[in-house]
């Protein structure tokens, strides 16, 4: 006894300089607790402690929470609710789904096709799926909206087998899987994705979620949103739950953990994760020495989920009842999950003899079971109609927290011992002759063995045909819910956009002031919210830089979103731009969180089609923090059909350079060019801003439901103040919207028709350093220099593709020749393009330049130094643009090889003190 009166620190919680006071009234709770231990077993004492860490936490005598259970079932079967379905015919149809999905994979392997599938997963979660479509979730028709779930990637066979039992989808396109393009049925292709992609299936997936660990972040996003749009009054949205269906190797990704605290602190009750605990990755064991649930129980619990664990099935509750002394819990608790999925890839006596034989006791509990027993009616809890009820319904019913309820599988259940637990399941894309009698006598399926060995590569699908009782009860169950899922459906009131008119705010100029392009989106953005009808539609994200996009200006109109409101007194509530937060707030500002910004703008973008209700989200980030930080869910946005505007503010390698290498942004332009659903742009001047916002607008939300166009566009704007011109009388409003127009022709007076010309090509903050070139040019040298502003390589890039692709493939039909050539044929001297961002930006149009062509561009990394050093360092200034003129120019022979060299000599081109090409005002 003396050992336990020695100071010690009590393990996650009290500090060991706490001095006891009175060891005698300690030594008595000792005592006391051993007594109950003695009296009651373990699991009394258990429960007495429990009680007693709750009772102090109410009393706030500051001990921890508890992080980690048994590794049972947090529900016990007493506490278990009636299951109010006829699980025997359940279970039969769940079989026709199990075979179908299988089969469907392992037809897609065959001779001369050979494109596979994963089996696995989905052979794993049937159940945690069809307890869901049988009881739970609602579809788009449910008079309280439809719920959004998000089907692991992987399972994606699984929901096409029920979409076939439904009637949904047919035999033909089953056969399709993954031969989306040459699968032709009737003249026409009629492939299937082999994931969740809506793009490619965009009256079927709502949600893209097979690049891992987006679909959790993107789940929790939307859960938000959908309070967001109820706090704002835009819909009711109180009935609508979000279920995201995760891979225990899934949550090794840092996106699937990382954003949970969201969930937890505005208190998403509307938010389920179930997470399919088959206990492997693809390659092998997620934790083989050590125990996954439990250490994501801990994770989510002290993140401030509510956790529910569905470890065993019903089978082992008389074994957990009878366990008075703790022994198969203690067994349970030590087991690593290596050995678990050992087990489940051998037999019954491999389980009694080396986990109940670990302990006499609990090898005493099984000494009257058969090893078929064993292996039979041991199942785990995920496989367990009656326990994943439980566990919904108790997920369904819990209030203020999100639920995330961990359900132990195994991977490949059902598909026989060659796949059952396997490292290798995963990648196993067919079953044999054998795999397959096997499969359909463990299913009970009416197929004969001469149906499977006329062709072991086609094996037939199952489906009794919609007069089959089973599948009569499947579509009611369906019905009552409110239709079939997955589904999309994309219906909405036209959404009026404001007038013409409210662009003129930024079109008038800047007259002597000196404003930045950000500054000017900005105000521009400001004018476009007064719209009453079209203002509240706007969903501004900002991940914690709103002063410096002066963006801090909306705090107190309209507001920044708090489902809790603003419960203190802000230190700047007598200015007049106060941090104000509302339950109605309009601002989704997410903290330094770009990668939770990015979801939260695909929640928005997409609601036109998750709720019928068009949202238009505009995120304002750092631009070197946007494509290259959150780039693979800017391509899950795309997947999903999001509209809205990405503004990449403080742009450029040169504009932002106070703050060095990992602000200098010089490429997301060229990252932007490779996803399809971006339209980018990089405008020079206000006015151009306001078109590019017009139609952006017009062809996102502007034209009739079936019209609109799903597209993301991309802006850069920068931090460099300059005076904004006035738009131009006669503007070539096509030129800026296609990617090029003439800004500022070259004077030849008193130079003369045959002088030396160039063209000068250039976007964003660029344009000024090529109208400085076109000066020293024409007044240095006597050249004569046009300047174009370049709104967009990009389109210009891609409108010159689909002319090359056109003149391809119709080789008869009249040919079209690419807007930038056309722009460019007739002009004299040759190109010299140039902007803030590196050469391969420049030189997507140099295949289409009639005229000799060069790029200058903001190759290599950035850093800290003033803008006009920068740009010099990088040889994008107006004299590094005049000398590369002039020395084409000397290529052509039209003008003296001395020139050039001059040119260079008198610029003092190598000094990068002697830059001056921009200012060095502008914050940073």
């Amino acid at each position: 006894m003396a050992a336990r009166e020695e100071a010690g620190p009590i393990l996650n919680g009290i500090p060991s300089q706490l001095p006891d006071i009175d060891p005698d009234e300690t030594q008595e709770w000792l005592e006391s607790l051993d007594g109950v231990i003695e009296a009651g077993g373990r699991n009394r004492a258990r429960y007495v402690m429990l009680k007693l860490l709750e009772r102090a936490r109410e009393q706030q005598v500051g001990v921890p929470s508890l992080t980690a259970t048994d590794y049972i079932n947090t529900i016990a079967p007493e506490q278990e609710p009636w299951f109010p379905g006829d699980e025997e015919v359940e279970r039969r149809y769940r079989a026709y789904l199990r075979w179908n999905a299988a089969v469907m994979v392992h037809r897609a392997q065959r001779p001369g096709v050979g494109v596979g599938g994963h089996i696995s997963t989905y052979a794993s979660a049937a159940t945690l799926y069809e307890v869901g479509f049988n009881h739970f979730w609602r579809g788009v028709d449910h008079p309280g909206g439809g719920d959004q779930v998000f089907f692991q990637g992987h399972a994606s066979p699984g929901m096409y087998a029920r979409a076939f039992l439904e009637g949904r989808l047919t035999e033909d396109q089953m056969d399709g899987f993954r031969q989306e393009k040459s699968h032709i049925v009737g003249g026409q292709p009629v492939g299937l994705p082999s994931y969740p992609h809506p793009r490619l299936m965009p009256d079927f997936w709502q949600f893209p979620t097979v690049s891992m660990g987006i679909g959790p972040m993107n789940a929790i996003y939307q859960a938000q949103f959908n309070k967001y749009l109820h706090n704002r009054g835009i819909k009711d949205t109180s009935q609508q739950h979000v279920w995201a269906f995760l891979g225990d190797g899934e949550m090794d990704e840092p996106e699937s953990r990382g954003l949970l605290q969201l969930a937890a602190n505005e208190e998403l009750d509307n938010l389920t994760f179930v997470i399919n605990a088959n206990l492997q990755r693809l390659d092998g064991p997620v934790r083989g020495n050590g125990k996954i649930i439990q250490e994501l129980e801990a994770f989510f619990r002290g993140a401030g989920w509510n956790v529910i664990k569905v470890v065993w099935g019903r089978g082992w509750d008389p074994l957990l009842a009878a366990d008075r002394d703790g022994a198969l819990v203690h067994l349970m608790n030590t087991t690593s999950d290596g050995d678990y999925q050992t087990f489940r890839a051998n037999d019954g006596k491999y389980v009694r003899d080396h986990f109940f034989g670990r302990d006499p006791r609990t090898r005493d509990m099984v000494k009257d079971w058969s090893d078929e027993d064993i292996w039979w009616k041991l199942k785990r809890g995920g496989h367990d109609y009656r326990k994943v009820f439980a566990a919904y319904q108790a997920a369904m019913n819990h209030t203020g927290q999100p639920t995330v309820i961990l359900a132990k599988t195994i991977k490949g259940y059902g598909l026989g011992t060659h796949f059952a637990g396997r490292n290798a399941t995963h990648q196993m894309k067919k079953l044999t002759l054998d795999d397959l009698k096997g499969l359909r006598d463990g299913l009970k399926l009416p197929i004969s063995d001469e149906q499977l060995e006329k062709d072991p590569y086609l094996p037939p699908y199952y489906n009794p045909g919609p007069d089959d009782p089973a599948i009569k009860y499947l579509r009611e169950r369906r019905e009552k819910l409110g239709g079939g899922l997955p589904i999309r459906k994309v219906e909405h009131a036209p959404l009026k956009l404001p007038d013409h008119k409210a662009y003129d705010v930024v079109k008038k100029g800047t007259g002597k002031q000196e404003v930045a392009t950000t500054m000017a989106f900005v105000r521009l953005l400001k004018e476009l919210m007064r719209d009453k009808e079209f203002g509240k539609r706007v969903v501004p994200i900002i991940p914690d830089e709103a002063r410096t996009f002066g963006m801090d200006s909306f705090f107190p109109t309209i507001k920044i979103y708090n489902p809790h409101g603003q419960h203190y007194t802000s230190v700047d509530a007598e200015l007049m731009l106060a941090y104000k937060e509302s339950e109605q707030g309009q601002i989704l500002h997410l903290g330094i969180n770009e990668a939770g910004s990015l979801a939260a703008f695909t929640a928005a973008g997409t609601s036109y089609a998750t709720h019928g209700e068009p949202m238009i989200p505009i995120y304002v980030f750092y631009s070197m923090f946007g494509f290259q930080r959150t780039g693979d869910s800017i391509w899950a946005a795309a997947d999903q059909m999001t509209r809205g505007f990405l503004i990449g503010a403080t742009a450029g390698r040169t504009t932002l350079t106070g703050e060095g290498l990992q602000h200098a942004d010089g490429h997301s332009q060229l990252l932007a060019a490779t996803n399809p659903a971006v339209v980018s742009y990089d405008p020079a001047f206000a006015y151009e801003i306001a078109h590019i916002m017009e139609e952006g607008l017009r062809r996102m939300y502007g034209q009739d439901s079936g019209e609109n166009e799903n597209l993301i566009y991309y802006l850069t704007v920068y931090n460099e103040p300059m005076v904004q011109p006035a738009e131009p009388e006669n503007v070539d409003r096509e030129g800026i919207l296609k990617g090029m127009y003439l800004f500022a022709p070259g004077i030849e007076d008193g130079l003369g028709p045959d002088a030396p010309r160039v063209q000068l090509l250039a976007s964003g903050v660029g344009v000024p350093w090529a109208l400085e070139a076109q000066e020293l040019l024409r007044n240095d040298w006597g050249v004569v220099a046009d300047v174009w502003s370049v709104t967009s390589w990009s389109e210009l890039r891609r409108d010159a593709m689909a002319a090359d692709e056109q003149r391809f493939l119709h080789p008869d039909g009249e040919a079209r020749t690419p807007f930038v050539t056309e722009k460019l044929q007739g002009t004299r001297g040759p190109v010299v393009a140039v902007s803030d961002y590196m050469r391969q930006v420049q030189d997507q149009i140099a295949q289409w330049v009639p005229n000799d062509f060069a790029s200058l561009g903001a190759d290599g990394f950035g850093f800290s130094d003033t803008r006009p050093a920068a740009r010099r360092f990088f040889h994008i200034d107006g004299p590094s643009v005049a000398v590369r003129a002039l020395q084409m120019l000397v290529e052509r022979g039209e003008v003296d090889a001395s020139v050039a060299r001059e040119a260079a000599q008198r610029y003092r081109l190598l000094d990068v003190t002697a830059g001056t090409s921009g200012n060095a005002g502008g914050e940073s």
